[in-house]
């Protein structure tokens, strides 16, 4: 694919194709991303250095990232990074990559905690199943003094999450706890947050390969109906929720309505409301116990 003598250009160029050849929706993107990744680079930077002659061990490692992503590996588990509200987090094969979408209910959560009349400063906060960190992590680095519980089943998913507790400053004010879903937890919750796994086992058969073959089934894989999590993160947080307490959950926009019967069959007197994402669509489920 690449040869001594190739510049940065053409090394972009040749990579572009392969990868378009091999399934990529994204070729340019993701050759950009893997070579400014193996250069050592911003990926603006790449633009800077078109004219560059790249050393034989440069294109091996291009090479090698490349073929790798022709195979369909995420650019995200390439590079070890994913950007998130503003913020760039560590991933690896054991954490969901994060998703854009999630961002909305990043956005729904600190509306409601700004509008507290202490500013949410001493809300008691839950992210459950929280895979990289990325919401909870997100969470506390914009509200300082907000500190937040973070669960998860995997180990190995804690481990990533508090690598990016400490890459981005807030390991002080989140306690991460390893258990499924609010099992784990202890006293009273003000706020519970989640972003389930909500794809049927149909959709992950026909789903990219990317997705089926590369993400973690036990961060995607919720039953015949895609509504498994959901049923399981509601039950174990029975009696745990503060009168006045809200759940915000992210939904496929499909089972939005079944999501909410969920919660409002679970919790008497909750009402619920919807909020869309930036392509207009269902996202996520925000429901508030009665006070």
């Amino acid at each position: 694919m690449a040869v001594a003598g190739r510049t940065v250009l053409d090394v972009l160029r040749l990579s572009t194709v392969y990868l378009g050849e091999h399934g990529s929706g994204t070729p340019r993107l993701d050759a950009e991303l893997l070579c400014a990744h193996a250069l050592g680079l911003q990926r603006m930077d790449v633009y800077l250095q078109f004219d560059r002659p790249l050393r034989d061990g440069e294109l091996d490692v291009i090479r090698e990232l490349v073929r790798r992503r022709g195979r369909g590996e995420p650019v995200a588990y390439l590079t070890g990074v994913r950007e998130f509200y503003g913020r760039s987090f560590a991933v690896d094969p054991g954490v969901l990559i994060p998703r854009p979408e999630t961002e909305t209910l990043v956005e729904v959560v600190l509306r409601h905690l700004r509008s507290a009349p202490d500013g949410g400063r001493g809300a008691r906060v839950a992210d459950l199943g929280t895979g990289s960190g990325c919401i909870a992590v997100s969470l506390a680095a914009e509200m300082p003094g907000l500190r937040v519980v973070a669960t998860d089943v995997s180990a190995a998913a804690l481990v990533v999450a508090q690598r990016n507790a400490e890459r981005h400053g807030v390991s002080e004010r989140i306690s991460f706890m390893q258990g499924s879903w609010g099992e784990a937890l202890e006293g009273a919750l003000d706020m519970v947050v989640s972003n389930p796994p909500y794809v049927t086992t149909d959709e992950l058969a026909h789903a990219d390969r990317d997705v089926r073959d590369f993400e973690p089934h036990v961060a995607l894989l919720a039953g015949d109906d895609g509504l498994d999590a959901y049923r399981a993160l509601l039950e174990s947080l029975r009696g745990t929720m503060r009168d006045g307490a809200r759940i915000i959950l992210e939904v496929d926009p499909r089972r939005t309505e079944a999501v909410r019967s969920l919660i409002t069959a679970e919790f008497a007197g909750v009402e619920t409301v919807v909020a869309r994402d930036l392509a207009g669509r269902d996202r996520v489920v925000d429901a508030q116990l009665p006070a």
